[in-house]
């Protein structure tokens, strides 16, 4: 039976159904179209210009759930959809899977080889982008939770891929299997840095001391206006979570894409203090 209308969802042509498990990857794509109610993603304002369509169409592709409705067939824009540019040289996915909760997956453009950054679910339309742009080189996986479709890209383009090995049962195909040491080189110019506390097995992935893709580790919000960790979805050790931060704020980054929540963009000195101020309020807490 096909989901219902929530009618938290502001009248007209474009809804979220009941359906929604309230990932928030919808808000991500169109924080000015949808937001939180009772714990769900509404429409809080049907889209009008162009670039609000494409941010609509954007939570369609985006939704793990297939929640994002319009009450008739709409004309899908003349435009790349998914993957979405962030940041130089980097995209984000979309097409987000259930199985990892509507987690983020990003993709990454290198002279030397691409990068994926954890999954999204396996797509065609993804697949045939990632051809067009030379393909995948090395599969980068932040923890157990957000591996999705990752064996399928890895055949697809015969890359390698990395986990934790304290994560590894996750992604048993895994070619390269990381350790606990400070940081480790996948690259030139990419590194992994150990974050145990969401998992055992968490990773952050550097790029270029310019971007932070971290997992579920760390994320910006717009409420609190600042960086956050997740104590209610930390399923290794708060303690190690907490330890593990103020170890990453001895690395400069400008970009935060995370997995889940807000990704952000500060100046690098503002980034290590904020960071800094964030594992001072968790030793706390």
């Amino acid at each position: 039976m096909k989901p219902s209308r929530n009618t938290d969802s502001v009248p007209g042509e474009w809804y979220i159904d009941t359906a929604c498990i309230n990932c928030g990857a919808s808000r991500h794509v169109a924080p000015r179209l949808i937001v939180e109610k009772n714990d769900k993603s509404v429409f809080v304002r049907q889209p009008v210009t162009q670039e609000e369509q494409l941010a609509a169409w954007r939570a369609v592709f985006v939704c793990p759930t297939a929640s994002v409705r319009s009450e008739t067939k709409q004309p899908r824009p003349n435009a790349v959809i998914f993957p979405e540019q962030i940041a130089s040289g980097v995209w984000r996915c979309g097409f987000n899977a259930r199985s990892s909760f509507g987690a983020h997956s990003y993709f990454a453009a290198r002279p030397d080889g691409n990068l994926l950054i954890d999954s999204p679910r396996y797509a065609a339309e993804l697949v045939k982008w990632f051809e067009e742009a030379g393909g995948i080189a090395h599969i980068l996986l932040s923890h157990r939770d957000d591996v999705a479709d990752a064996d399928k890209y890895a055949r697809q383009f015969g890359a390698r891929v990395w986990i934790h090995r304290e994560d590894r049962s996750a992604a048993p195909y895994a070619t390269d299997l990381l350790d606990d040491r400070s940081a480790q080189g996948i690259a030139a110019g990419v590194r992994a840095i150990p974050l145990p506390g969401h998992t055992r097995g968490s990773v952050a992935y550097l790029l270029e001391d310019r971007v932070l893709f971290s997992g579920d580790s760390l994320a910006w919000s717009p409420r609190e206006r600042d960086l956050i960790a997740f104590r209610d979805a930390c399923w290794y050790s708060w303690t190690e979570l907490t330890e593990s931060l103020g170890k990453l704020a001895a690395y400069r980054f400008e970009w935060l894409l995370p997995g889940h929540g807000w990704p952000v963009h500060l100046p690098v000195v503002e980034m290590s203090a904020r960071l800094l101020a964030l594992v001072a309020r968790m030793r706390n807490d």
